[in-house]
């Protein structure tokens, strides 16, 4: 799990530089959440590889992937309302959302079938 949850790091950062070679640039704080979410997913993924911190880290990464879909869907939902009304959301403004969203819910998902299935092969033994 260690590696999908650096791999979806590098994922969320690459959706950032995305928007942010789309746009040219970046005038707002709040394009640079999804490499946010996507960094402390990433440095959770490589915490994990140490057997000692891995539980730990990976609780934290999709505590962060949990929160970070939530948001991501709030966000969204909010931005889809504005659709058709004068101060209209950009495109890359909704890709952007929904990607990261989509990553997290992704990765939350991936993250508790691998829990489940550690517990079982804990009391397997």
């Amino acid at each position: 799990m260690a590696k999908i949850a650096v791999l979806f790091g590098a994922l969320l950062i690459g959706v950032t530089i995305g928007v942010i070679a789309y746009n040219g640039g970046y005038k707002s704080f709040t394009v640079l959440i999804p490499s946010i979410i996507g960094g402390i997913i990433g440095v959770c993924g490589v915490l994990s590889f140490n057997e000692k911190y891995r539980k730990h880290a990976m609780h934290a990464a999709v505590t962060v992937g949990l929160l970070g879909a939530l948001a991501c869907i709030g966000q969204g939902t909010g931005q889809l309302m504005k659709l058709g009304t004068e101060n209209q959301p950009s495109i890359d403004k909704l890709a952007s959302v929904w990607t990261t969203g989509v990553l997290c819910i992704i990765f939350v998902v991936m993250c508790v079938q691998s829990f489940i299935a550690a517990r079982k092969a804990r009391e397997a033994v």
